[in-house]
């Protein structure tokens, strides 16, 4: 589960981030281990064949260094160079930010990763019951090492906002023509837009109560009652088309612009010739008259056939 997180910035703006719970970073965690043990095991068939020949020492001394290497350094240093992101918080679309938005640098890294070995799974924290724990009882699912470091593991791969197609049904469209939505307020018109974008979630009985009510307002504001026959659904829809295409012819540009009239060309200096003669200009004869051609014949558009109405006039949408 995931909930939206009351991080506030240094300048007081409010984040709109979603934490992190403790079921996804689970998961990113597992593929990390998954990692980090693979790593191990090559590390310790290399290890092994210097521990053949005779030097055990060596051996055991570079295989501590790889173990802290593996898993202290994989964090720190993944999370230093992609700000924040291990593969396995690559895969899950996670990401460690600081309590105020920011990127993590490398002393935030160091914390969490210090602190993930020797508190949080493997030293002292039980194979991760400590992160376990505390994740649960923090509202955000932040470990130890969230905590001591100042972060914070939010989703960056959050669902898409969904606009809802609002569409004119053609029954309606000369009747909503004439309504006067000027007093439609937008918080209304916000939650009917909201309603039909979660009609086919709902059961029909829910959906059809609600729009009821969110009818009987709409009415009520603008002084058109639903028309008799026609259910709620397709009565909000076609207010709500209705206004969004006067919002848009508002915001059309008028490209169209007046055709000036034609206006007569004359000679230079004020020469004029008797109809039917031309006239003579700088050594150049210019007709004064010329054919006009015919107009063209007007071009009467193909008759599309009209598809034959469905049995009923309002489906309810999909």
């Amino acid at each position: 589960m995931e909930q939206e997180s009351d991080l506030v910035t240094g300048e007081a703006v409010v984040l709109d981030v979603r934490a992190a719970k403790l079921a996804s970073r689970g998961l990113a965690m597992m593929i990390d281990v998954a990692l980090q043990l693979v790593t191990l095991v090559v590390a310790m068939l290399v290890l092994s064949q210097i521990a053949a020949f005779g030097d055990e020492a060596l051996a055991l001394t570079l295989f501590l260094v790889t173990l802290v290497l593996v898993m202290v350094g994989y964090p720190v240093i993944f999370e230093t160079l992609s700000r924040g992101r291990t593969l396995g918080k690559m895969a899950l679309g996670l990401r460690v930010v600081r309590t105020d938005g920011g990127p993590v640098r490398f002393r935030h890294a160091l914390v969490r990763g210090l602190a993930g070995f020797f508190v949080d799974f493997w030293a002292l924290g039980l194979l991760g019951v400590v992160a376990v724990i505390t994740s649960l009882l923090s509202p955000n699912g932040r470990r130890v090492g969230d905590y001591l470091a100042g972060t914070l593991v939010i989703r960056e791969r959050m669902p898409a906002a969904r606009t809802p197609y609002v569409g004119m049904p053609p029954q309606l469209a000369y009747w909503a023509s004439q309504l006067d939505l000027t007093r439609l307020p937008n918080d209304l018109a916000l939650a009917v837009r909201q309603y039909l974008s979660r009609t086919s979630e709902l059961r029909p009985e829910a959906a059809e109560a609600l729009g009821y009510g969110l009818a009987q307002q709409v009415a009520g504001e603008i002084g058109a009652p639903v028309p008799p026959g026609v259910p709620s659904w397709a009565y909000l829809s076609a207010v709500l088309a209705e206004r969004r295409r006067r919002d848009q012819e508002k915001l059309r540009p008028q490209y169209a612009q007046p055709v000036a009239p034609a206006v007569a060309q004359y000679a230079p200096h004020g020469q004029y010739a008797p109809q039917g003669e031309p006239v003579q200009s700088y050594g150049q004869s210019y007709p004064q008259s010329y054919p006009q051609a015919a107009a063209p014949a007007p071009v009467t558009p193909p008759q599309s056939e009209t598809a034959p109405e469905p049995e009923n006039p309002f489906a309810p949408p999909g």
